[in-house]
């Protein structure tokens, strides 16, 4: 299975809304690559800036694939990748 860029976006929204206590719509997310940090996000949330790391990009994958397909996955079975567009592979 594959999310695309914008499932991840709403997998942190949700995830990073349930944790402030906000709406989902609330939060605003912008996803980045880079060789010296790998995979982070940068999310406001009520004009506050937070940087997250893959690990709680991962968490938040984790929450949306039971929330939102009713699987449990870990860590390890979550592969993001980038080119164009940012994705994340979901592997049994």
């Amino acid at each position: 299975m594959r999310l695309s860029m914008d499932e991840i976006v709403n997998a942190i929204c949700i995830h990073m809304a349930e944790r402030k206590q906000v709406r989902p719509t609330d939060v605003l997310v912008e996803l980045c690559w880079d060789e010296e940090n790998g995979f982070t996000a940068e999310v406001t949330i009520q004009g506050r800036l937070q940087y997250l790391v893959e690990a709680n990009m991962l968490e938040a994958i984790e929450r949306y694939m039971f929330s939102e397909y009713n699987r449990r996955v870990y860590r390890d079975q979550i592969h993001l990748d980038v080119e164009d567009e940012m994705w994340a592979d979901i592997h049994d």
